[in-house]
C-alpha cells in the first residue's frame, strides 16, 4: 500500500519561503500514470488544491493562489517538495499531501502537517 508522509517546519515568519516535503512508500513516484497532490485546510475553511506533479514530472500549480506557488520532485529519495515563496498569514493551514492514480482513484493521503505563518 502506498503511504506518504508531510514534513516541514510547523512554523514559518511572514515573508519566509516554506518548503514541505512528502515521503512515498509502498510505490514509486515515477510509475506511470501516478499523480502526487498538495492540499491544504486552512483553520475553518474548506480544502483547497494547490497542486500536482504528474509521473513524469510536469506540474500544474491552482492559478488562484496568490503566493507563488511551485513543486518539485526528488525522484532518488521518492520525494516531492511544495514550495511556497514570501508567505503570508493566510498561508496558515494544515498541509496534506496525496497520492492519486491518473482517472480520479485516491491511492492515499498523508496525515497532514500544521504550518502557522507568524508576522
Amino acid at each position: 500500500q502506498v503511504q506518504l508522509q508531510e514534513s516541514g517546519p510547523g512554523l514559518v515568519k511572514s515573508s519566509q519561503t516554506l518548503s514541505l516535503t512528502c515521503t512515498v512508500s509502498g510505490g514509486s513516484i515515477t510509475t506511470n500514470n501516478y499523480v502526487w497532490h498538495w492540499i491544504r485546510q486552512p483553520p475553518g475553511k474548506g480544502l483547497e488544491w494547490m497542486g500536482l506533479i504528474e509521473w513524469g514530472g510536469t506540474t500544474w500549480i491552482n492559478p488562484s493562489l496568490k503566493t507563488p506557488t511551485s513543486m518539485s520532485r526528488d525522484t532518488s529519495r521518492n520525494q516531492f517538495t511544495l514550495r511556497l515563496s514570501s508567505v503570508t498569514l493566510e498561508d496558515t493551514a494544515v498541509y496534506y499531501c496525496a497520492g492519486e492514480i491518473g482517472g480520479g482513484h485516491w491511492l492515499n493521503w498523508g496525515q497532514g502537517t500544521q504550518v502557522t505563518v507568524s508576522s
